[in-house]
């Protein structure tokens, strides 16, 4: 029999501190930093954003989010056989954020990692665990996308610091006779490494370099709708499908107005786009499932449907899974 994987549960978590624009505009005003609510819905179409408090970590989110969507599937943290988690702000250098979520799941004994794709790296990380259990190496896993992005913020920049949120979301993917995850679709080009990156590492105890997020906003967009689209495309065409086939769109909530171009390109409404970037803001690895779950959760998406999930990030990394929920 041909195994097949399937989502079968969804959660998600935000950290209970919500940011408005106003807010974040008022405490960027103590710094001498100028913006405007105004300035930020035109250009990024973000309205709010949460960041965790001082001592939470990606891993703390990540479980939350983990326990949502178990309790969705009906599936024992025990039972789970394998743990990936994207993220590119893990607890510490090592041990990976997976391992720990492990712990903190109680689910010893299946392999654990983290995927580092940046925005990309829930697309990866489903990717990969799809073909780990339909090569029989897994039977029920846990993907999750985690991130606290406020830590690598600097917030003297009103370009970037504005853009970003924390949060988590979680699937449990699990071993089926019916096809769930239909088709998927990654690439890297590192040669636009600089043109998104954290530009720091840590060496003999000290921070080497700029531990901070740059970004070149234009060449990241620029880049950004023509990958995604060839993506979307590619799974398509791998699952002999049309466009008219999608139900939703779930974009990286990384800006709207890249999120609408990719329709466009596409020519799906923005009333088959699931868009939660106005809330959350983008929040990496993090936002393809937190916008699927918000989604399931909310109603609007429906079990049966064809969904399309896209992201790219810093690496340059993008991909995309079609699948039917």
């Amino acid at each position: 029999m041909k195994i097949y994987s399937r989502i079968t549960g969804t959660g998600s978590y935000l950290p209970p501190r919500r940011l408005t624009n106003a807010d974040l505009v008022a405490e960027l005003a103590e710094q001498g930093v100028e913006s405007s609510d105004e300035w930020i819905v035109e250009r990024t179409g973000i309205r709010a954003r949460h960041f965790v408090d001082a001592g939470v970590n990606s891993s703390d989110l990540a479980l939350m989010a983990s326990r949502q969507a178990l309790e969705a599937a009906g599936v024992d943290a025990k039972d789970i056989d394998l743990i990936i988690v994207g993220t590119s702000t893990p607890d510490m250098v090592f041990p990976s954020t997976a391992c720990i979520l492990q712990s903190k799941l109680g689910a010893k004994g299946g392999p654990a990692f983290d995927v580092q794709a940046v925005c990309s790296g829930f697309i990866y990380a489903l990717t990969l665990a799809d073909s780990l259990i339909r090569s029989g190496s897994a039977k029920k896993a846990l993907v999750v996308g985690a991130e606290v992005f406020s830590r690598i913020l600097d917030f003297k920049d009103r370009t970037t610091c504005v853009l970003f949120g924390d949060g988590a979301g979680a699937v449990v993917l699990e071993a089926s006779s019916t096809p769930g995850i239909l088709s998927t679709d990654i690439h890297a080009d590192g040669s636009y490494s600089d043109i998104l990156c954290v530009p720091g590492h840590v060496c003999g105890g000290q921070v080497l370099g700029d531990p901070l997020l740059r970004m070149d906003g234009q060449a990241v967009f620029k880049l950004a709708v023509g990958v995604l689209d060839e993506a979307a495309r590619a799974v398509l065409a791998k699952a002999g499908k049309t466009e008219a086939d999608v139900d939703w769109l779930i974009p990286h909530q990384a800006n709207i107005r890249i999120m609408q171009s990719t329709a466009r390109k596409l020519k799906l409404p923005m009333e088959k786009v699931v868009v939660t970037v106005d809330q959350h803001g983008n929040t990496s690895a993090a936002s393809i499932p937190l916008a699927l779950d918000t989604a399931v959760r909310s109603g609007q998406v429906k079990p049966g449907q064809t969904l399309l999930l896209e992201a790219v990030g810093g690496g340059f990394t993008w991909g995309a899974v079609l699948l039917n929920l």
